[in-house]
């Protein structure tokens, strides 16, 4: 089944799910008049109750003024008698007070807490579809409004139409090379099947777009590399400032100890400010150590430093955050190079994976960066942030078209869980559900 066949197909199941939610929901005014007399005659009781007790409470006032009265004349002339300083009942009085507020204090804390523990669960048992459906609400709604402004204007297939269709896509950064391409696509297609209905060449336009997709990522290995038992996995993280590497690297470290394994962190970014004590954040909140030098250090000796440890204290994964100045600086490439044997020396099969970290917001400056990065080093996959942040959404196609390199991972959110591994049905079906 194609990636189109199956978008269609979760399309289908997700309508008819939605229908039989419906048809289960009793709305209220399905009950009958006898159901309504006998809630109406419930609410009423209380009121009568209510009215009855307060006339008997009006008549026993009188009696229950004068049993006050002696009440309190009987309890001065003792507190006379006792002769307690005022203070002393004051100070008492605003320590009962303090211990209460104390205690209201505790609980709210703790409900608090409870509260943010509630939400990181339901945050964990998020299907990975709900988590792709919002964080690419934006996306989704962007794509449609130029998609369906193009569509608003659609009289006849003629050159005017493609010439449209070809600049509503570069616009939703695929890119100008895809866009032709999934152009002639749709005008081959429209001519054998003689479309004419703006209906079908809705769904046609769609249905190529995935299809190309589907089609260039044949060869592609989506899949994370570890090292054999017994041995470090070793992965490295480059990628130009600013584009959360290093938030990534503190994401990943947090669910790979979820998942039980042994993880270290190196901070080799020594050179942005502020680069490894947000690393060292991100290893504190996940409870994971990080191999630090100080600052300006080398770091490819940070990095032999946290190989050595990795592989003595045998660790599982090592995740390598490195330095992201300007993506042409000569420099820069040659120490990526340098770190790349410094982790050879120790660990010859290491590193498993090279990740690229690339902003999606950023459009087709990312394309640039990565080409550069890819010039100069070895990088096994992508992984793309900061989705949720952007009303586009063609950045992936245009990756799998001009660059060949799977995104193997995808940011939606600032929290750990929002960070997923990619899937491409979750992808389409998030990205086009409300188009077909």
């Amino acid at each position: 089944m194609g990636l189109f066949d199956i978008f269609k197909k979760k399309k289908v199941d997700q309508e008819n799910q939605s229908a039989e939610v419906e048809q289960q929901t009793t709305p209220e005014s399905a009950l009958s008049e006898s159901e309504k007399q006998v809630t109406d005659a419930d609410q009423n009781q209380p009121a009568e109750k209510s009215a009855n007790v307060a006339a008997t409470d009006q008549q026993n006032q009188p009696v229950a003024k004068d049993a006050a009265d002696t009440r309190v004349s009987a309890t001065a002339d003792h507190d006379e008698a006792k002769h307690e300083p005022a203070e002393v009942v004051a100070e008492n009085s605003k320590d009962e007070h303090d211990g209460d507020q104390s205690v209201a204090t505790d609980h709210n804390q703790n409900q608090g807490q409870k509260q943010d523990q509630n939400e990181d669960q339901h945050q964990d048992k998020q299907s990975n579809q709900d988590v792709y459906d919002r964080g690419l609400k934006q996306s989704r709604n962007g794509f449609a409004e130029r998609f369906n402004r193009f569509l608003a204007n659609f009289r006849s297939v003629d050159e005017n139409f493609f010439e449209e269709l070809e600049d509503t896509l570069i616009g939703a950064d695929l890119g100008f090379d895809l866009a032709i391409q999934i152009s002639n696509q749709v005008r081959e297609a429209v001519k054998v099947q003689n479309i004419k209905d703006k209906d079908q060449i809705r769904s046609l336009i769609i249905e190529q777009m995935v299809s190309q997709y589907e089609a260039q990522g044949q060869n592609e290995d989506q899949t994370m590399h570890f090292a054999p038992a017994g041995q470090p996995t070793v992965i490295l993280f480059v990628g130009v400032n600013g584009v959360g590497k290093t938030t990534t690297v503190g994401k990943l470290a947090s669910t790979h100890k979820k998942e039980g394994k042994k993880v270290l962190l190196a901070a080799a970014d020594t050179f942005r400010a502020g680069a490894v004590k947000q690393l060292q954040e991100w290893g504190n909140r996940a409870n994971v150590p990080v191999v630090a030098g100080p600052e300006k250090a080398d770091p490819a000796s940070v990095v032999y430093t946290a190989v050595e440890r990795a592989k003595e204290e045998h660790y599982d994964v090592l995740f390598v955050d490195t330095a992201g100045r300007l993506q042409n600086n000569v420099n820069l490439m040659q120490e990526l190079s340098k770190i790349n044997r410094v982790v050879k020396k120790v660990l010859p099969d290491a590193p498993q994976e090279v990740l690229l970290v690339l902003d999606a917001t950023t459009g087709q400056n990312a394309l640039q960066q990565a080409k550069l990065f890819q010039d100069s080093s070895d990088v096994t996959g992508i992984v793309l942030t900061k989705m949720d942040g952007t009303a586009k959404g063609g950045i992936v196609f245009a990756i799998r078209d001009s660059l060949h390199l799977p995104v193997k991972w995808i940011g939606f959110g600032e929290k750990a869980t929002d960070l997923r591994v990619f899937s491409a049905e979750d992808f389409v079906y998030g990205m086009f559900k409300d188009l077909v």
